[in-house]
């Protein structure tokens, strides 16, 4: 849990923003995992949502004390615990008009999405609890989901199982077999 007193001021973050913002950018990149070509999984910690945070008060300006916390109420809850993952699902279509046609085909797609542990059966995400993204006429082009992991699960990966990501939606299916540095990093995220 990222804590009010661990924040850059915002006079701090502006000169240290740049350096911050491209070692978020590298982590990033060892915690995404792409689900075919057009869905991308970016798998949060504290590091990425303390600078989702951070880019929050920067750009709206907030230094005072309730709207600070209110910033951290929103994204704490994006931290994973040690027993789950949690991530940002994109659903990305370059072209305006395929982006719409595809999020109403597309409907219940967050819900399908799932993580498998060798040996293990299959979690599927919990998506959005914070509030509903879905209408009766499409999905959102950006979801946040949830996997919950047994100490099985847990154990398994710390000893080296393999770890498969996929989508088994009717109108959309993709699995791939997660590559070994973006494993490490999340099973970093796991506690014994």
């Amino acid at each position: 849990m990222i804590r009010r007193e661990s924040l850059l001021s915002l006079e701090a973050y502006a000169r240290e923003r740049n350096a911050f913002r491209a070692s978020v950018m590298a982590h990033k990149k060892k915690r995404t995992v792409r689900l075919g070509e057009h869905v991308t999984l970016q798998f949060e910690d504290e590091l990425t949502i303390r600078y989702q945070v951070q880019e929050m008060l920067r750009i709206e300006r907030i230094f005072e004390e309730q709207g600070i916390q209110g910033e951290l109420d929103a994204y704490n809850p994006l931290v994973p615990d040690g027993a789950n993952w949690k991530a940002t699902m994109l659903i990305e279509y370059p072209d305006a008009e395929e982006r719409r046609r595809m999020l109403a085909r597309l409907k219940g797609i967050e819900r399908r999405t799932w993580v498998r542990v060798a040996g293990c059966e299959r979690v599927d995400a919990i998506a959005d609890e914070d509030l509903e993204r879905e209408t009766e006429e499409k999905t959102s082009a950006v979801h946040f989901v949830r996997f919950e992991l047994s100490e099985e699960m847990r154990k398994r990966l710390r000893g080296g199982a393999p770890l498969s990501m996929g989508i088994d939606h009717p109108r959309y299916r993709a699995e791939v077999e997660v590559p070994a540095g973006v494993r490490e990093a999340l099973v970093a995220d796991l506690a014994a």
